[in-house]
């Protein structure tokens, strides 16, 4: 008994599209930075699905989102899983570990996933399970262990799983049926599968009891020689499945009581290792009892048919018979003649040619036969008159032709499947019984044509598949009495021409596929293509011969009477493609929501091309080698929420910025040309979750640096695949991962910035105020000295000056100027001297007239004495007059020494000091007899030339400190 199965006849598209918006709605967590992931969730936030399969993960990744409830990393390379793989996902519903290397399981690694339900641990190495292995799993319904190396299950290991329900072993090596006994601890357990273990007999008095719910049992694949059922420990069981089992020197069956099985229902022994006579000896066990479905596929009794006639007197209950892949080639009369319960027979698979008429007269409850995968040339009359058939399937069989008597009487037949025949022609004669008909298989035939309207009968016909046939016209009125027809399937065929009116009658019509046809743009042009399905939702149009020269607007759009259409499909037209879309090509879509339009050859779309859909919400461009796209575009369909622009050389994403796409939550682009992504590009999209951009060239460089810190940071926009994204510049780093590049160098760290700048803000602030309390006279002295410097190099080259010298003296002194030094110098000599008093500009700053009258001035003399040296504004001229000195490299400074002053004293002014070592000074004579020869020293030195001079002072006077 395995997983069940089933087959799917086409695509739906409602369902893909509900699937592809399961996709895109994103839970944000604390950022999509999980290494090569995808995480995907329901409108709630506490569903998300974080799948990682096929990474070639080494370990579990780590940082999972703390709300996960699915977690897939299934098909990796990891090989053992440790205590704290799965720590603080309190919501973990499903988890699946399936296709690893797995030979080792810490003891406690599964204890924080109290919610877990599912837990898949198939196709691994495990080869021993230990006693704590499942400790913490309380709430575990459905554990898969098959396709391990089990060989040892200690005995408390399944003792914590007291709600486990499912249990599957198989393909394992456990070797002996004993060794499955610690299972049966888990009391709720309700299905086993043991199938695959080369156990090599059976017996119930080796197990003490097996739990009490226990309704499944697959014990398949294993080669028993002995198979005893002796104590009544399976009374619950409704499901005992034995296939392929069995040795190659047979089997010895024993069932010391028929009441040990009185529950079974369903009994598998498809490929069964045992004569025909021995499993009819096995099936009589179950005479009278409660069976209701046999399953003896596989079993090649071609000769041994007459069998079933003790099969079906033995199962009085019988419901359900399958009969596959037995070489049966013929059935008569006689061979279900005891068969009237089942309603269900499955002859599939055989190599039936012939069937006597009244093969199936003495079923009467038959409700669905399958007849498949056989040599029928025609349908069999033994179908008829089979008044509660519901279900008959006739595909892959031999049938060329339908006669209008074939389905004589199936008055209750709801599906009728003849795909994979060889029938050339259908007409109004045929079906015309099927009056219950809602699903009509005509697929992979060869239908050439429907020359007139098909049967009234299929008025209650809901899907109509008509694919993989020969049809080239589609002829008016062909539909006109399947008034509830729901889907309609004509793809795969050489359709080319559409008559007006064609699909009369297809009111309730919401699905046409039309791909894979020879359909041309002339097929369109009648008025009345379309006409007669107002219900319309999704139409395919896909791979056919559809193309446009131009852009221009159409005279007759071929859409117009689709009004309630959702879906379009017009996407990889041949052989050139579509090469334009017509700008009012989608006129009369006003509801349209999803748009195919992916390898058509484009190279530009018309800005008005959506202006007719504005609800659209999913648009695939795929494959069009567009290269620029005209933001415009978009600008029609606000709703817009998936977009595909893969495969079409995109240079850049700049369209992106006023597109006006504020509601795109997926945003596929892969395999184009573009190198960057930028902050920009990102906000203009507020609502995205998801971003595909694999297969770029992206260029590894701090142009890139926002969006790859962006992308590993943002909790609301998850970028698919972003540790396989690579570089395609510069060359020496082609083909290396994007993640692998360090952007270190290109962030601005913040944080040292700030630390710098602070400091740098205080001990600025602290110098600024030591200076203004210790050295604030010293600052405004050198601001204006500053000033005094750019005036004097700008007025350098034409400098007059306004006086012959600047005397600084102290007040105290005032009295000696004005009558020693005015008479002689100024009315004797003929000097023209500035003075304080006198020639200060009044309202100006000391410190500026100061400044400003030094520079006015050849010569600069000081008048010391003790009070001088005392005086703090004296000791500002003589400053300016030093840095004059020092700057201008002239012999401006003559120092006059009204009184002696020893040198000791000079010590505390280091300036002076200095000066009178290197500069020249006169002293006033205390003889009145020297004071011809003083005033004419001074007037030498107000007449000497500017040029440096370093000579020893002309005169000394001064006197030596004891």
């Amino acid at each position: 008994m395995g997983a069940p199965t089933g087959s799917v006849s086409g695509i739906n598209f409602l369902f893909l599209a509900s699937l592809v918006y399961g996709l895109v709605l994103i839970f944000p967590t604390s950022g999509f930075s999980l290494m090569n992931c995808t995480v995907h969730s329901s409108p709630n936030a506490t569903n998300l699905k974080v799948r990682c399969f096929n990474k070639r993960f080494y370990h579990v990744p780590t940082d999972k989102p703390a709300k996960t409830r699915l977690l897939d990393i299934a098909g990796n390379l990891i090989s053992r899983l440790q205590r704290g793989d799965f720590t603080n996902l309190t919501y973990m519903r499903e988890l699946n570990i399936s296709h690893n290397h797995i030979h080792h399981i810490d003891e406690g690694t599964f204890r924080d996933l109290a919610a877990l339900k599912e837990l898949n641990l198939a196709e691994n190495n495990l080869s021993v399970l230990y006693g704590r292995l499942f400790e913490g799993l309380k709430n575990l319904t459905v554990l898969q262990l098959g396709g391990n190396r089990i060989q040892e299950i200690h005995q408390s290991t399944f003792q914590p799983l007291v709600n486990v329900k499912v249990v599957n072993l198989s393909f394992n090596a456990l070797h002996q049926p004993q060794r499955v006994q610690p299972v049966f601890r888990a009391s709720r357990l309700e299905r086993l599968y043991v199938g695959g273990n080369q156990f090599p007999s059976f017996n119930t008095e080796n197990f003490a009891k097996a739990p009490i719910h226990l309704k499944a049992l697959d014990m398949s694949y294993n080669p028993f020689t002995h198979f005893n059922i002796t104590s009544d420990i399976f009374l619950g069981l409704m499901v005992l499945n034995l296939s392929y089992s069995g040795s190659q020197n047979g089997l010895h069956w024993e069932l010391r009581n028929n009441t040990f099985v009185k529950g079974v229902k369903e009994l598998n022994l498809n490929g069964f290792h045992m004569t025909i006579q021995g499993i009819l000896s096995v099936i009589k066990n179950f005479a009278k009892l409660s069976l209701e479905e046999l399953q003896l596929n596989n079993l090649n009794f071609s000769q041994a048919v007459h069998f079933l006639k003790d099969i079906c007197l033995s199962l009085p209950k019988l419901k359900r018979l399958s009969l596959q892949g037995n070489s049966i080639s013929t059935i008569e009369d006689s061979t279900f003649v005891n068969c009237s319960s089942p309603n269900r027979l499955d002859l599939s698979r055989n190599s039936l040619k012939n069937l006597s008429d009244m093969s199936f007269r003495a079923m009467p409850q038959l409700h669905f036969l399958v007849l498949s995968y056989n040599q029928l040339s025609t349908v069999p009359n033994a179908t008829q008159n089979l008044t509660s058939l519901e279900t008959l399937d006739l595909s892959y069989n031999l049938i060329e032709k339908l006669h209008s008597y074939d389905f004589k009487g199936l008055r209750r037949l709801s599906c009728l499947n003849l795909r994979g025949n060889y029938i050339i022609i259908l007409n109004k004669q045929l079906f015309t019984d099927l009056v219950s008909l809602q699903d009509l298989k005509l697929h992979n035939n060869l239908i050439l044509d429907i020359p007139e309207p098909l049967a009234a009968s299929l008025r209650n016909l809901k899907t109509l598949n008509l694919g993989v046939n020969k049809l080239s016209t589609i002829k008016n009125a062909t539909f006109l009495n399947l008034n509830s027809l729901r889907i309609l399937y004509m793809s795969t065929n050489q359709i080319s021409i559409i008559e007006e009116g064609a699909f009369n009658g297809l009111t309730k019509l919401r699905t046409l596929h039309l791909g894979n046809n020879k359909l041309t743009k002339n097929t369109f042009r009648g008025k009345n293509v379309f006409t007669g399905m107002p219900a319309l939702k999704i139409l395919m149009l896909y791979s056919n011969h559809i193309n446009y020269e131009t852009s221009d607007e159409l005279e007759q759009p071929p859409f117009v009477a689709l009004k309630s259409l959702t879906h379009l499909s017009f996407n990889s037209q041949g052989p050139k493609g579509l090469l334009h879309v017509p700008s009012n090509f989608l006129k009369g879509l006003p509801f349209l929501r999803l748009l195919y339009a992916g390898s058509l050859s484009l190279t530009s779309l018309d800005p008005d091309t959506f202006s007719y859909t504005p609800l659209l919400t999913y648009i695939d461009l795929n494959s069009n080698p567009l290269a620029f796209i005209d933001p415009r575009i978009f600008q029609n369909i606000p709703a817009l929420e998936i977009l595909y622009l893969d495969k079409m050389r995109l240079q850049s994403l700049d369209f992106l910025i006023n597109a006006n796409l504020t509601k795109v939550k997926f945003l596929s682009a892969m395999e184009n040309e573009f190198t960057t992504l930028n902050k920009s590009h990102i906000q203009s999209l507020p609502s995205l979750k998801l971003l595909k951009l694999s297969l770029n060239p992206f260029t590894c460089g701090c142009v890139n640096a926002w969006f790859q810190n962006w992308s590993l940071q943002d909790t609301n926009t998850q970028v698919l695949n972003l540790y396989e994204l690579s570089c395609g510049y510069p060359p020496t780093l082609r083909n290396s991962r994007l993640a692998d590049f360090k952007f270190d160098s290109c962030a601005l760290d913040l944080e040292f910035i700030f630390f710098v700048s602070t400091s740098t803000l205080v001990t600025l602030t602290m110098v600024s105020s030591f200076i203004f309390h210790f050295l604030r006279w010293q600052v405004v002295y050198a601001y204006h000295l500053f000033q005094a410097f750019l005036y004097d190099r700008k007025q350098k080259p034409s400098r007059r000056y306004e006086f012959d010298a600047f005397v600084s003296y102290n007040t105290h002194d005032e009295p000696w100027v004005l009558r020693e030094l005015l008479p002689n110098l100024e009315q004797g000599r003929g000097w023209k001297l500035c003075l304080h008093h006198r020639d200060f500009q009044p309202g100006k700053p000391i410190i500026d007239n100061i400044v400003d009258n030094i520079y006015k001035s050849r010569k600069t003399l000081c008048i010391i004495s003790r009070h001088y040296l005392e005086s703090e504004w004296c000791s500002r001229e003589i400053q300016v007059a030093s840095f004059r000195l020092f700057d201008e490299q002239k012999d401006v400074l003559v120092l006059v020494f009204l009184e002696d002053i020893p040198d000791c004293q000079l010590s505390p002014y280091h300036r002076m000091r200095k000066l009178v070592k290197k500069k020249t000074y006169l002293n006033w004579p205390k003889c009145e007899e020297e004071t011809r020869l003083f005033w004419h020293k001074l007037n030498t030195a107000l007449e000497t030339r500017e040029e440096p001079d370093e000579e020893n002072p002309i005169l000394t006077g001064l006197e030596t400190c004891d």
